[in-house]
């Protein structure tokens, strides 16, 4: 009895912790983590994909201040959102996988002719070994316009394989804005997969569904600590 009753115990512990969902281990206290956030999930590039229909995918803008998600369907939405200084980010292009910052002067970007002025600068570190912004004159001579795919420029949240078309996030790869409000931010894209898996072979895994983790320093300073 002592054998069974010890058998049925060490089971049911095993069944117990199965049912725990995983530590996602990326809150911090500081940092805001936004999971899952939903881009264009009804547009495909291919014809026939249930509950989907082939077209360009449609722009989406995010702020940091409130998590605020704006979409972007036509020429209307256009003149309306994308030339003002009320967002921070913008998701385009396909599987609205091509982030761009909010910016004036960058030819061919969504906040180009408008009024904003961030910029953002690209560094290989780990996201908690980011404490401090550059100083202004890397702002200013960053090139950078968008992230997206990694091309060898070393500036690609994501590597996208031709065999599998699958992407992957690139790891301890950290991006640093200035935003239009002055202030200094980082950022941590994490995933594009629906429930931030550790692996996707899956070519039908839901997507696209934003896994990412940004802090914005309020005092105004370049200190980026968020532990």
């Amino acid at each position: 009895m002592l054998i069974r009753f010890s058998f049925l115990f060490a089971l049911l512990f095993l069944l117990s912790c199965k049912k725990e969902k995983p530590v996602a281990g990326f809150q911090d206290g500081k940092s805001i983590v936004v999971e899952d956030l939903a881009g264009d999930t009804g547009a495909s590039m291919n014809d026939g994909v249930d509950g989907k229909e082939k077209r360009d995918f449609r722009l989406f803008l995010f702020r940091f201040g409130d998590q605020k998600q704006t979409w972007v369907r036509d020429a209307a939405d256009s003149a309306q959102f994308l030339k003002t200084t009320d967002w921070d980010l913008a998701f385009a292009g396909i599987y609205n996988s091509s982030i761009y910052v909010n910016n004036a002067t960058h030819t061919g970007t969504p906040g180009f002719g408008g009024t904003g002025t961030s910029a953002i600068v690209v560094v290989d570190q780990p996201y908690n070994n980011v404490t401090e912004a550059p100083a202004d004159a890397a702002f200013t001579s960053s090139s950078v316009k968008t992230i997206g795919q990694e091309t060898g420029d070393n500036t690609g949240w994501f590597t996208y394989s031709s065999s599998t078309h699958l992407v992957q996030p690139v790891k301890s790869r950290t991006y640093i804005l200035k935003l239009n409000s002055g202030r200094y931010a980082k950022l941590e894209i994490i995933n594009v997969y629906k429930g931030n898996p550790p692996v996707v072979t899956d070519l039908y895994w839901p997507a696209p569904y934003f896994t990412f983790r940004y802090f914005v320093q309020a005092d105004g300073s370049r200190n980026l600590k968020t532990q």
